[in-house]
């Protein structure tokens, strides 16, 4: 379906946004997603785009939907697998298991077949059947040594399938493997294999930080002892110099009683009398 220039750039940009923030941000990715589709729902890339945007913000019915929308504009087999998931996380892994034994698993490609795999394994793990599980991640690809984008998740699958199941050994050997196929980071095997080994991190950075926070605190506090002993100390020299402005005070009253007295009885000898 074609759609007028300046539409066809709006949808196009909210497009862009949807697959620019899906991963750090999905719920704006989300929001991005329902513009497109208010848009133009009758484009099947925008349903598409759509349906991950609700799948990564675990919207699985809403997602579910337009995944199903836009197969129906395309005929592609392609979104099968992903279906299949969100009918696991919708509750119902007994759905995504009869999607399994579909016939649009044969017309998957490699990638998409494996990616059934992954999901048919779950629905197993779903029901309590982990060693189904396991069977159903034994396979050609499996075993293959050729490392393809698809091969660290299996791997990585096998392995905590294996864990799972009490095969500490095997597990610690798939996540092994794992990490070798896994050049991008897309799965934490390693960090895996670093529990089982009984290694533990220590975030260095945040130590450090706690522990400028604290020398920070102390320096705080010194400063507040310094100001809190000099406010007192001048409060000191302010009482002493009141102090001795009474005195004062209290010297001239008593120079001036005597001066009094002195006038009362018509002076000294030396001094004049006051008027």
């Amino acid at each position: 379906m074609s759609l007028p220039k300046t539409l066809a750039e709006d949808v196009a940009r909210n497009l862009v946004m949807v697959a620019r923030l899906i991963d750090e941000d999905p719920e704006q990715a989300y929001a991005f997603s329902r513009i497109a589709l208010r848009l133009a729902s009758r484009v099947a890339a925008v349903r598409e785009a759509a349906g991950f945007a609700a799948y990564a913000t675990q919207r699985y019915a809403e997602a579910l939907a337009e995944f199903r929308a836009s197969r129906r504009m395309t005929g592609s087999v392609e979104l099968w697998p992903v279906m299949a998931d969100c009918e696991r996380g919708l509750g119902r892994p007994e759905r995504a298991m009869a999607m399994a034994g579909e016939s649009e698993v044969q017309k998957l490609d490699k990638a998409g077949q494996v990616e059934m795999r992954l999901v048919a394994a779950g629905a197993r793990r779903d029901m309590g059947q982990i060693d189904a599980a396991i069977v159903t991640l034994q396979s050609p690809e499996l075993a293959s040594n050729a490392v393809h984008s698809w091969t660290p998740r299996l791997r990585y699958a096998y392995a905590d399938a294996l864990l799972e199941a009490g095969r500490e050994d095997e597990a610690r050997e798939w996540f092994g493997k794992a990490l070798e196929a896994d050049k991008d980071g897309s799965t934490d095997a390693s960090d895996r294999l670093a529990e089982l080994d009984g290694v533990e991190f220590v975030d260095a950075l945040g130590e450090d930080a706690e522990s400028d926070t604290n020398g920070e605190d102390d320096a705080n506090g010194l400063s507040a002892e310094k100001a809190e002993k000099a406010e007192k100390a001048e409060d000191d020299v302010q009482a002493d110099s009141r102090h001795d402005a009474d005195a004062d005070v209290d010297a001239d009253s008593e120079a001036d009683a005597d001066a009094d007295s002195d006038s009362g009885r018509g002076g000294d000898a030396d001094g004049p009398t006051r008027a």
